[in-house]
């Protein structure tokens, strides 16, 4: 029987993270553009706690995620992780977090060493928790394959011999290698056929319940992060839009650009798919390098007015543990959009 996990203390405390690029200004100009992946991203992360991250691309999603683990630098913000500000730690500090800090990328096969056995590619992780004889490291790559669902059969394969799902299920079992305390799943089941996303996502939520480990998980799909998130953030251009526990904001959301994505989420009940309100979303996303003044989301908005434009609608919390950022409590007053069971 598993022990259950108090989700109390923070692993993982960011507050105003900021992560800027530099794009040129054109051919004739020799300026260079900042652009604000991230702009000022605040939040938390509790042990045993699953966060999803969702928005469309280009939302800076991803940036988030890398910024977190120090493979993107930061540009201005703080990070803390178990209290300790790693915002700025060495790179050999960055080194030891390792064993700490893991992230399981989109891509399955592309993160996989093409030339490595699968024994070298898990075993490698394994070493970092310390240097083992090699019938006990063997040993624990062959627990840690079980553990995801393959066999002792695939040890001396090639990542090319796997199937998609295979791949991604040797990416988690290489990231659990080092019992890390927080990960990032980065678009895990993004690239993988529907009929293997389950089986992948149904795998993340038993090993996460079973490690305790704290879960960052970044998706495009509202559905997705519904299964398996206890909290979600919304981002939009670089900001978070709204933030609540996964119960209350797919039950009641606040935000117009919120309830835009959940409108177009497909539901298992047909009842509710026929009585949803869908709002399909005009146009494209504006560049993070000349994004809209006042609301970004303003260009894109129904329910935009003249006030949006004028400044940038404060984050506020609007329940508890639930905020966003508008100023039409007329129109995102948090009406629900389905029973709540």
């Amino acid at each position: 029987m598993t022990t259950p996990v108090l989700k109390t203390t923070p692993v993982l405390e960011v507050e105003n993270l900021q992560k800027l690029y530099y794009s040129s200004g054109g051919l004739f100009s020799g300026k260079r553009k900042p652009v604000k992946a991230v702009d000022g991203v605040s939040f938390s992360i509790a042990r045993g706690e699953v966060l999803g991250l969702v928005g469309e691309s280009g939302s800076g999603k991803s940036t988030v995620g890398r910024t977190l683990l120090r493979l993107h630098e930061p540009t201005a913000g703080t990070i803390r992780f178990d209290g300790e500000d790693i915002t700025h730690a060495s790179g050999q500090r960055m080194r030891d977090l390792r064993r700490e800090m893991q992230i399981i990328f989109q891509d399955p096969f592309s993160s996989l060493n093409p030339r490595s056995r699968i024994m070298e590619i898990v075993g490698e992780a394994v070493d970092l928790r310390g240097a083992l004889p090699k019938d006990e490291r063997e040993a624990s790559v062959i627990r840690l394959l079980e553990q995801v669902g393959l066999s002792r059969d695939h040890l001396h394969r090639f990542p090319h011999e796997f199937s998609g799902g295979q791949r991604q299920r040797l990416n988690i079992a290489r990231a659990l290698a080092v019992r890390p305390r927080f990960v990032v799943a980065d678009e895990p089941v993004a690239a993988l056929d529907v009929s293997i996303q389950a089986q992948v996502m149904n795998l993340l939520v038993d090993l996460q319940r079973d490690t305790g480990i704290a879960l960052l998980f970044i998706s495009h799909d509202l559905g997705l992060v519904e299964f398996i998130a206890d909290k979600v953030m919304v981002m939009y251009l670089g900001r978070i839009v709204e933030m609540a526990s996964a119960r209350d904001l797919y039950s009641r959301p606040f935000h117009p650009y919120t309830r835009a994505l959940l409108s177009t989420t497909p539901s298992v009940d047909p009842r509710e798919a026929r009585a949803r309100k869908r709002t399909l979303l005009q146009g494209e996303p504006p560049s993070p390098a000349n994004p809209p003044s006042g609301c970004t989301f303003r260009t894109r908005c129904p329910f935009a007015i003249a006030a949006c434009a004028a400044e940038r609608p404060a984050y506020r919390q609007v329940g508890e543990g639930h905020y966003h950022s508008c100023i039409r409590d007329d129109i995102s007053g948090g009406e629900p959009l389905r029973a709540v069971a």
